[in-house]
């Protein structure tokens, strides 16, 4: 088993961990058939795959205290078992076993990352690496990051129609962002190349936020440069930014994933409550956020958390660190309480790993 280290909540009943091994094996089958199928199990199907021989009956007999412990309930009338979001966490803190990522899927994720981040941009790495987890877990795969503007290497305005322009600013880690501003009445062809040139004779790698504060400070300066109308798209163009230089970006990949084995009408609905939760980015930020407070992989299963209460969906989660080692992110899984945790567990965690790499190299 490989030391991933927990960030959970344990809050199981202290009974619960004095299960017996008879008890324990039949709620890690029922468990693990519930993850592989998302059917109940009953006590005729349980005796023919456990490990030990036993009846059907004294099957029932350790169900119906299963039942009674909370870890386990009856969907319907005479239907098998399903386990509850209570035995789900208990399974996952006390009784998961968690495998390592094989050494070829370890190679492909570097490689898929490596490649993204090197022809494009560490934004490019990002979705990647969402779009990667979405795929292993057949779930949604979501990053988190704190979006810092990073120092302005060029400038340029570039003109759409009379009363129009495109900013394009291409940062020094490769980053370009393009932002629509607004022209001055009546200004020439020649002013949107002067307004370029003045910027780009300024930049240094400042930020935007520091090259309006320079402009700011030299206004006179400026002004004995370029002309009224030239100025104020100068003007026009630092003012593009919105909000803090600092902000949280959410990348989400693969939602459609969430549709593939829908087994009844509840699983439909249970899917458009999630969809509805994912499009509500600041309950998700502030819910991914959570994962940044401490080392090591977080589980959100269910109703433990207020956003998934509704949907019945759970989340799995890893923090990524920069050069400093500060934590500047989370990756991610969120999917229905059947995901394969012990597969996805691993995953995320070497995921957010490869991750703290690229920001830890040169970029």
């Amino acid at each position: 088993m490989s030391e991933i280290p927990f960030n959970t909540v344990r809050h199981q009943p202290q009974a619960l961990s004095a299960l017996n091994e008879r008890a324990r094996e039949i709620f890690r089958q029922i468990v693990e058939s519930y993850v592989t199928t998302g059917e109940p199990v009953g006590s005729r199907n349980l005796a023919r795959i456990l490990p030990m021989s036993l009846s059907p009956a004294s099957i029932r007999n350790v169900m119906a205290d299963l039942e009674h412990s909370g870890l386990i309930f009856a969907p319907h009338t005479s239907a098998g078992r399903l386990p509850t979001e209570m035995g789900l966490r208990f399974f996952v803190d006390a009784m998961m076993e968690i495998g390592d990522v094989d050494r070829e899927e370890k190679a492909r994720i570097e490689a898929q990352m490596q490649a993204a981040a090197s022809r494009h941009t560490f934004d490019s790495a990002l979705a990647e690496a969402s779009t990667l987890l979405s795929g292993i877990s057949r779930g949604a795969g979501v990053v988190l990051t704190t979006k810092v503007d990073a120092g302005l290497k060029h400038v340029e305005f570039v003109r759409l129609d009379a009363g129009r322009a495109l900013v394009v600013l291409v940062s020094t880690d490769g980053t370009v962002e393009n932002r629509l501003v607004d022209l001055p009445p009546g200004l020439p062809a020649s002013a949107l190349q002067e307004a370029s040139n003045f910027l780009n004779a300024r930049l240094r790698g400042r930020t935007l936020d520091a090259l309006r504060a320079d402009i700011e400070a030299g206004r006179k300066a400026m002004k004995s440069e370029l002309d009224a109308l030239t100025e104020r798209l100068v003007d026009a163009g630092l003012a593009t930014t919105v909000g803090p230089s600092e902000a949280r970006q959410l990348i989400v990949r693969g939602q459609a994933n969430l549709l593939d084995d829908l087994r009844a009408a509840e699983d439909l609905e249970r899917i458009r409550l999630l969809f509805n939760d994912l499009e509500t980015q600041k309950d998700v930020i502030e819910l991914l956020a959570r994962a940044e407070q401490g080392d090591g992989v977080r589980i959100f299963i269910g109703s433990e958390n207020k956003l998934f209460s509704l949907s019945g969906s759970s989340m799995i989660a890893a923090p990524f660190r920069d050069s400093a080692q500060k934590i500047v992110g989370v990756v991610g899984v969120i999917g229905p309480t059947r995901l394969n945790y012990a597969r996805i567990v691993p995953m995320v965690d070497y995921t957010a790993r490869v991750v703290s790499g690229l920001l830890d190299r040169p970029r």
